[in-house]
């Protein structure tokens, strides 16, 4: 029995439907933008791994640095104690982030970081006798994770229609998405603010936070929209004393093109998460960075008045090491140059993609590239016919997108473009 027949009789797999999934691809080793498995076919990851990867595959670099902590020391209890790693990696996302973002709360990945998020904003009000703000904002189509706060404002993206009867209240904006030759994108932001201020009419004064994926909602399929569509929103809402949540968990470290998607914007928000890709994809890790505001509200002589929220693994020195080591290749030169070439290889694949009839809303921000298929079934079709040729793709329903590490060429992505372009046209 093969690796991939043992994990079929044992594994459950995450998002699949076990039913009519065939057999998983055993993978044994990865390096550089590529995967490899059993038989040692390689396969472009043009996804990193759902969004965690930067550097590539096992980067030396990062492992060493995993490597070095763990002689050292491998896990404390972060409750009344503390570590160098933790404290070296806020200083170094301090100094790339807005001064006014000051404060770093460690969690284990992406869905806590938004829970912790939604925590904070409740009690921010709580701790000032303003218990009647029990109503959150949140972006018709956004995803912020599976907990249970982090589904409660994704509560229309779709991915959690079984548990709607125990999630709590949120009011909903259009998302605005926008692609490509859109000509249509003024009045759709103009219906999303009028929406927007409906909500703020009729209950202003019970919501206590906004929730929302800058430039990008991820999961629903990479639809973006425009940062002047974000300024207007955030301005508003800030109007009314709201507090403002930028759940960046896929945006973050350079994926838009900058290193945070707040740069693209005018804001900064009261709230910013992190996760994916903080560690380089080697290790889970999150964190809730917030203003010294925010956290002068949770200061009191009495416990109760404190933030009670932690994990078994808050601030693991492993992964604090592997999030250093990562960030030091982000910051160098030659990082910001295979950006450009991802984005420009991006340009030039999408346009060689315009001879195919069936593809359409073709959008590029940053490394992330997408355009929608004709259906789903075609979006299946095209998943499988690329694995074929060594392809790594995830479409997400009749969205298609590739966001590859930054170890990937631009010869590289534009040879699987080509691929892609072959296999459209030979399946419709």
């Amino acid at each position: 029995m093969n690796l991939s027949e043992r994990d079929k009789k044992i594994i459950w797999h995450p998002f699949t439907q076990e039913k009519t999934a065939g057999f998983s691809i055993a993978i044994k080793k990865g390096y550089g933008s590529y995967l490899y498995d059993e038989n040692d076919k390689s396969y472009l990851d043009l996804i990193s791994s759902w969004w965690v990867n930067l550097h590539g595959h096992a980067h030396p670099e990062i492992a060493k640095a995993i490597y070095e902590q763990s002689m050292a020391l491998e896990h404390v209890i972060f409750a009344g104690f503390t570590h160098k790693p933790a404290v070296e990696l806020c200083e170094k996302l301090h100094a790339l982030l807005p001064k006014v973002l000051s404060k770093f709360f460690f969690s284990d990945n992406g869905s806590t970081a938004v829970e912790v998020a939604l925590k904070m904003a409740y009690q921010y009000w709580y701790n000032q006798s303003d218990v009647e703000r029990t109503i959150f904002l949140s972006f018709e189509g956004g995803y912020h994770g599976d907990t249970f706060g982090a589904m409660s404002v994704g509560a229309k993206s779709g991915f959690h229609n079984a548990f709607a009867k125990l999630l709590f209240s949120v009011l909903t904006v259009p998302f605005p998405e926008t692609w490509n030759g859109d000509e249509e994108v003024e009045n759709k932001e103009e219906h999303a603010l009028e929406v927007l201020q409906n909500h703020l009419n009729t209950c202003s004064d019970k919501i206590a936070a906004l929730i929302l994926e800058p430039l990008v909602q991820g999961a629903s399929g990479m639809k973006m929209c425009r940062p002047e569509f974000i300024n207007k929103v955030i301005r508003l809402v800030r109007e009314y004393k709201i507090l403002v949540i930028f759940d960046e968990v896929m945006t973050g470290f350079g994926r838009t093109g900058s290193n945070f998607a707040l740069e693209q914007t005018e804001i900064i928000p009261d709230f910013l998460c992190l996760s994916k890709g903080l560690t380089g994809g080697f290790l889970p890790l999150a964190l809730t960075v917030t203003t010294e505001k925010v956290y002068e509200a949770f200061l009191d002589k009495n416990f109760t008045k404190a933030f009670a929220h932690g994990h078994s693994y808050t601030a693991n020195p492993l992964g604090c090491a592997a999030a250093i080591a990562s960030l030091n290749l982000l910051m160098r030169p030659n990082t910001a140059e295979s950006i450009k070439k991802i984005n420009n290889a991006h340009q030039e694949g999408l346009a060689l993609l315009k001879t195919c009839v069936n593809i359409k809303y073709t959008r590029i921000i940053g490394t992330i590239a997408a355009f929608d298929i004709c259906n789903y079934s075609t979006a299946q079709k095209l998943k499988v016919e690329c694995l074929e040729q060594g392809l790594l793709i995830r479409p997400l329903g009749n969205s298609v997108y590739l966001l590859p590490p930054y170890s990937t060429s631009d010869l590289e992505l534009i040879e699987a473009y080509g691929k892609i372009q072959n296999i459209l046209k030979s399946i419709t």
